[in-house]
């Protein structure tokens, strides 16, 4: 699992409790996964389709610094699926697991549109260094 972003939680990111809000976080991780998805697949036009059980397993309070990993699991024709996993930065302990995150890129017609990508790229590999 990569751990691309980090976030500090503040007093506008907790629920009643004290905790942090869950639509909150899963706000975050949809915006992440985006962005991993539109650099992966070079279209700004990729959207969520899918996400699985969400699994709460911990939670975050003021001032703690959490991560958010995401790795890929499957490229389809026009779909990337990843898994996410976030965790306190600190401690390491798992706040939530979310095994299948389903991104679709999609064309100007607005419907799905072949990627033609199969594995994993970096952005610095797709420039020629001559």
């Amino acid at each position: 699992m990569n751990f691309h972003t980090r976030k500090w939680i503040k007093p506008e990111d907790l629920n009643p409790n004290g905790t942090l809000f869950g639509g909150r976080l899963l706000e975050w991780i949809d915006e992440e996964a985006a962005l991993y998805a539109i650099i992966q697949l070079e279209n700004p036009r990729t959207v969520t389709k899918y996400m699985s059980e969400i699994n709460f397993r911990s939670s975050a309070k003021k001032g703690d610094i959490i991560e958010i990993g995401l790795v890929p699991t499957k490229y389809g024709n026009s779909s990337l699926t990843l898994a996410c996993e976030v965790r306190n930065k600190m401690t390491r302990e798992v706040i939530i697991t979310i095994d299948t995150i389903i991104m679709v890129s999609l064309g100007e017609n607005g419907k799905p549109k072949a990627h033609g990508k199969t594995k994993i790229e970096f952005v610095k590999d797709r420039f020629n260094d001559d």
